[in-house]
């Protein structure tokens, strides 16, 4: 679970105050044909840049495009030199960098919310920053804001995300630019993103960069949601972690336990699809730790700024370093959606908050907590690996459909005192092969994820 004291607590507490005001904004069928539910196309928007022809429309000082199976963006010749101070470890360095900018992409949701996400490879001695600039529909802009300083390691800098963003129309919270009052009409009805590639000076070192996009949303304020018809029947064999058995390991990546729900669903995931950190990844972790790939993954989506494991980029980032994987932050709008990836074979990581009673048989309540959803029982019920379970053998469960898609889709809440939070609004993680199946493919590419 996310930690109280998180960003989604600033966000709530934000919200909190706009609710008094009235209005508050958050942070398939039997067919085998994919399908997307009819609020999709008007509430989420998904735009990701990731073929020769994408990195060839944007505009580069200094990188290039290598072309293949698995196209990506390099440093071709550095474009010029800086020195950067790690906030988190007081270290100056020089680093030779190039950059690429994106086109404009005019989104079909004029947006409250948009969330940058990417894949991207950064041997020692790299590492990037993504910025973005909104378009506000009062044809003014947004400053470039940067949505994340990464690196795959923590050798060269210390992957984080930047505080105190905001230009007074807007805000970055963590990983999230939002409009901060949704009630005034004010939308992003664009984007553009820029990526830095840096390297250490003098040498022939590169950053590659796979695939740089965008999920723009509009989540109606809600705290019910419709409920759909259960569509699908079938259980998808993922690997079973416990976050709980992890508790108080590791203090310098938040201890362990509830906060590390969401590397502990992004490594389920990951080894799903068949992916696990070597032998030689594990070498650090203490050996009397069980699961040793859990404590990696928590190290390894760590965001030194937020203080925790719960950046939602940085796990789709973390993910997407494993070999031929793919990883993206978006989304969906109702759990026929869910469905349909399910259908296709593809597991889904969401994010909700509810207090103990909203969820029959959780046994807990949080402000904030990733699971991953591996199907659908036959009355339509959401089996879920939820890695708030006291050991590994207790993490698949299943869930009363109609509570949890109500719980996942909200954008507001009451908490335990009656005041008013927010949700996510269907938040999720999806991952995925390089090379998908064609069924895949197609079920993706019906979310604009490919």
């Amino acid at each position: 679970m996310n930690r109280p004291t998180s960003r989604r607590t600033v966000l709530t507490a934000a919200l909190a105050v706009a609710a008094t005001a009235g209005s508050v904004s958050s942070a398939a069928a039997r067919s085998t044909t994919p399908s997307r539910t009819s609020s999709a196309a008007s509430t989420v928007d998904n735009h990701f840049w990731h073929t020769c022809a994408d990195w060839r429309a944007g505009r580069g000082a200094g990188t290039r495009v290598v072309s293949g199976l698995r196209p990506g963006l390099v440093i071709g010749r550095a474009e010029g030199s800086t020195d950067y101070t790690d906030p988190h470890t007081g270290t100056t360095a020089s680093w030779e960098y190039a950059t690429w900018t994106s086109p404009v992409h005019r989104s079909a949701v004029p947006a409250t919310e948009v969330i940058a996400s990417w894949n991207a490879e950064t041997p020692a001695g790299t590492w990037i920053q993504v910025e973005l600039q909104g378009h506000y529909s009062d044809a003014t802009r947004t400053p470039w804001y940067v949505m994340g300083r990464w690196a795959a390691g923590d050798g060269d800098i210390r992957r984080t995300s930047v505080d105190d963003q905001t230009d007074g129309k807007s805000s970055v919270w963590t990983d999230t630019l939002s409009v901060d009052d949704a009630t005034s009409g004010l939308r992003l009805t664009a984007y553009r993103l820029r990526l830095t590639l840096h390297r250490t000076p003098g040498s022939r070192l590169t950053p590659v960069v796979r695939r740089l996009g965008a999920m723009a949303s509009d989540v109606p304020d809600r705290f019910t949601v419709p409920a759909s018809t259960p569509g699908l029947v079938r259980e998808l064999l993922v690997p079973r972690y416990s976050q709980n058995v992890h508790a108080g390991e590791y203090p310098e990546y938040d201890n362990g336990g509830e906060a590390w729900c969401s590397p502990t669903s992004s490594q389920m995931i990951i080894e799903y699809w068949g992916r696990r950190p070597t032998a030689e990844d594990l070498a650090w972790v203490r050996p009397e730790l069980a699961d040793p790939q859990v404590c990696h993954a928590a190290r390894f989506t760590y965001d030194y700024q937020y203080e925790g494991c719960g950046n939602w980029p940085f796990n789709a980032a973390y993910a997407a370093t494993y070999d031929d994987m793919r990883a993206a932050v978006t989304r969906l709008t109702s759990l026929t959606d869910v469905e349909t990836l399910i259908r296709a074979g593809i597991p889904v990581i969401t994010s909700q908050s509810f207090l103990k009673e909203e969820l029959t048989g959780a046994g807990y309540g949080t402000s904030g907590h990733l699971m991953t959803v591996i199907g659908f029982t036959a009355d339509g019920d959401v089996i879920a690996n939820d890695p708030a379970s006291p050991d590994n053998e207790a993490v698949r469960r299943v869930y009363r459909r109609r509570e949890w898609e109500n719980i996942w889709l909200r954008t507001k809440r009451y908490d335990a005192n009656g005041k008013v939070r927010s949700g996510t609004g269907g938040v999720c993680y999806v991952y995925w092969p390089a090379r998908p199946t064609p069924a895949q493919r197609r079920v993706l590419r019906s979310f604009d994820l490919v």
